[in-house]
């Protein structure tokens, strides 16, 4: 039996603090593939999703395979908050269309969370963009 390191090397949540695992990642990127076509695809009963054009942005999974949460986002949108309550409503059918297309074990209970990466990364690029940022960009360039 392989002995347990006197550390752990868990996060408050359970998460490992050493990323995920390669598993972890190919088991991800294969969900957001299917969740991709099934948005793009499906005319969903759901009167908030009617015509709604969703882009599963990052899928997320947990170190055990049972929970994977998914990013969304409406590109040029900013309403994917009201979306959301109708994206956990369909989670039932699209874990069904998850079980015909991936072979895993479970398939993982699905979690929406609207993806803010686009935002933040336009918040840092205005910020580096001020005019004090650039001068001391421009006096640290001029020291080295």
């Amino acid at each position: 039996m392989k002995k347990r390191p006197s550390f752990d090397l868990l996060g408050p949540s359970g998460e490992s603090l050493t990323g995920p695992s390669t598993r972890q990642l190919r088991v991800a990127e294969e969900l957001r593939h299917v969740l991709a076509q099934v948005f793009a695809r499906t005319e969903f009963r759901d009167p908030e999703l009617y015509g709604v054009v969703v882009t599963v942005t990052e899928v997320r999974v947990s170190p055990d395979l049972r929970h994977a949460t998914v990013f969304v986002s409406r590109l040029g949108r900013d309403d994917i908050d009201a979306v959301l309550p109708a994206l956990k409503r369909v989670a039932p059918f699209l874990r069904k269309k998850l079980s015909a297309a991936v072979r895993l074990r479970t398939v993982p209970e699905l979690h929406f969370q609207p993806d803010v990466s686009l935002e933040h990364a336009m918040e840092v690029d205005s910020l580096l963009r001020l005019p004090e940022v650039q001068r001391d960009l421009q006096s640290d360039e001029g020291e080295g």
